[in-house]
């Protein structure tokens, strides 16, 4: 499954890498992401909260950075459900590109998911993940107006 998107923050690209790089202020713009471990500089471990549908997820998650470099991050993520039989891996990719003192983020997420979660099916998963997606602007947007306030 694919999920892509791309928006703007009204901010210069480097200031929203430098948000986006680091990983506290990272996972505080992500809805349920808790227990931030850094293993080294590009490793973390984590735990990822969510309820999609009528159902609620909890996954150990292990991130590792492949691509860390002023506008452009990578990421290969590896999440196995906490009471539930399944596994979660995902590639993403975010290139962010400024324009007139704006920044576009652009990024694409290729996931795969087995077991019962696989089993809900993409549109349902698809529309969840626009859900965190919105969230996720709508914190970075906020941080950002809060800096010019």
């Amino acid at each position: 499954m694919n999920v892509s998107g791309e928006f703007t923050v009204k901010a210069p690209r480097d200031a929203v890498f430098d948000t986006i790089r680091d990983p506290k202020t990272f996972i505080s713009l992500i809805d349920g992401v808790q227990d931030l471990e850094e293993i080294d500089p590009t490793h973390y471990r984590a735990v990822f909260e969510t309820k999609i549908a009528y159902m609620k997820f909890r996954f150990k998650v292990a991130v590792e950075v492949t691509k860390l470099e002023v506008g452009e991050i990578g990421a290969k993520i590896e999440g196995t459900p906490l009471g539930v039989v399944g596994r979660l891996t995902a590639t993403s990719s975010t290139t962010l590109t400024e324009s007139d003192g704006e920044t576009k983020v652009a990024y694409s997420v290729d996931a795969t998911l087995a077991g019962r979660l696989g089993s809900m099916g993409q549109p349902v998963l698809r529309s969840k993940a626009k859900d965190l997606e919105k969230i996720f602007v709508t914190r970075l947007r906020d941080r950002f107006a809060q800096a010019v306030s």
